[in-house]
């Protein structure tokens, strides 16, 4: 007799925004059409093309935990750690979780995370005691002779990307699979995925699914303007990102962290957990020719896994990268499957590109959507592209009125993350 196959819920989320520290506030904002993006303060940008982005509003680890422990440990972590730190918490907390009342054995965590920048602090030292005179440049001679010496011993430690699923195993007492998946814009859609066949393979009954990425630090930002196509739209902050728009010159950077609990169906219903929507299937793939040929498929070959048809979708959650490329692939993509009248809706205009964290937060989005009954409209889409032929929603908060969310992620390279999400009706 085969075996039944294990339903996966969600059952919690915590958030960390730019428009907001935890999750009713973020989704409130959302809702209120507010915009995180606004001139950057963590440093002078003024030299860069891009001088906006979305900062968290004066983010202290400390006030979220009174715990000594933990507030010791932040000190051997970089930003986007303690961010994934605080997330993975704040939905373990949500979803009505207690350290020593579940399993440890049967409880595991998978994080999206990427290249966690060193702060500039933590390098200057050595680079300064190895230059070779006052301007440099450095000796690579000299660094190894002496410029080690004044590394921080645990400096690799504040920066490994697996460094928030560590701290929220040890922290959560999650003894079960602990993993990391770090494909930049889809790592956390990935991790998503990665949870779900834990749970549908039956070796753990609770996942921490999250993302997080700051990257509001000097070499990240600088790194960006180089090679990434970024919005020069420094005068309008709050309309720099325009997502499928006709004027739109590029994305803004973010720092964004969110985690989700997902769990096995029946195990949230033996402890009387509140289930907020369920996660209806998967499908991930590599779109080599970037045309979104795979794209399509892999979005219908989700559906079809859930069992769901097309025009049972409320929603289809978009990357929406503003820029000219990503969203001509994308929107090629969305209309071969639903045509130009399923709504798409994307955050980014909001909070900005968050890399890893992408995912994560944008299915939190979602979830919350499909929970309260309502999605938010899409900010800077004031014209839609000839070469987006796909309705985006921007006309206000609108009802959720159909069962079915379809999420998209990808990366400049063709990876590709599907997720459906369905509405819980119990």
């Amino acid at each position: 007799m085969a075996a039944v196959a294990r339903r996966a819920v969600f059952t919690g989320h915590g958030a960390l925004t730019p428009v907001g520290l935890d999750s009713n506030t973020f989704f409130t904002a959302l809702c209120e059409r507010k915009s995180g993006i606004r001139r950057l303060t963590y440093a002078d940008t003024s030299a860069l093309h891009c001088q906006v982005g979305g900062e968290l509003p004066e983010f202290k680890p400390n006030n979220f935990t009174t715990n000594k422990e933990h507030r010791k440990s932040f000190n051997k972590m970089a930003r986007t750690v303690q961010m994934g730190f605080v997330v993975s918490h704040l939905a373990f907390n949500d979803a009505g979780l207690v350290v020593g009342k579940i399993d440890p054995d049967r409880a595991g965590v998978v994080f999206g995370s990427g290249m966690v920048a060193s702060e500039l602090d933590d390098l200057g030292r050595a680079s300064r005691v190895s230059m070779i005179g006052e301007q440099g440049p450095v000796s690579q001679g000299i660094w190894g002779e002496t410029g080690l010496e004044e590394i921080p011993p645990l400096w690799m430690l504040k920066y490994l990307p697996n460094m928030p699923a560590c701290h929220a195993s040890i922290t959560l007492d999650l003894r079960g699979p602990s993993n990391t998946m770090t494909q930049s814009d889809a790592a956390s859609i990935m991790a998503l995925g990665e949870a779900y066949r834990i749970l549908q393979r039956d070796v753990a009954d609770v996942i921490v699914v999250g993302g997080t990425e700051s990257k509001m630090n000097p070499l990240s930002m600088t790194r960006h303007n180089l090679f990434q196509s970024l919005s020069g739209r420094n005068d309008e902050p709050e309309k720099a990102h325009r997502p499928f728009d006709r004027d739109r010159d590029g994305s803004v950077l973010g720092e964004v962290a969110a985690a989700i609990i997902l769990e096995d169906l029946e195990h949230a219903k033996r402890r009387g957990a509140k289930i907020l929507a369920e996660l209806a299937s998967f499908a991930c793939g590599f779109d080599r020719a970037r045309d979104g040929v795979l794209m399509a498929k892999l979005m219908r070959t989700a559906l079809q896994r859930a069992g769901a048809n097309a025009d049972e979708v409320d929603h289809v959650n978009a990357q929406g990268l503003a820029t000219e490329t990503a969203d001509r692939w994308e929107a090629k993509a969305i209309h071969d499957v639903f045509g130009p009248k399923v709504p798409v809706w994307s955050m980014k205009a909001n909070i900005g590109t968050s890399g890893a964290a992408a995912g994560a937060i944008e299915v939190l989005g979602s979830v919350m959507a499909l929970s309260r009954g309502e999605l938010p409209p899409t900010l800077n889409c004031d014209n839609i592209a000839n070469d987006c032929p796909i309705h985006v929603h921007t006309d206000g908060v609108r009802l959720v009125t159909k069962p079915y969310v379809v999420k998209l992620n990808f990366t400049d390279r063709g990876q590709v993350g599907v997720a459906v999400l369905k509405r819980w009706e119990g």
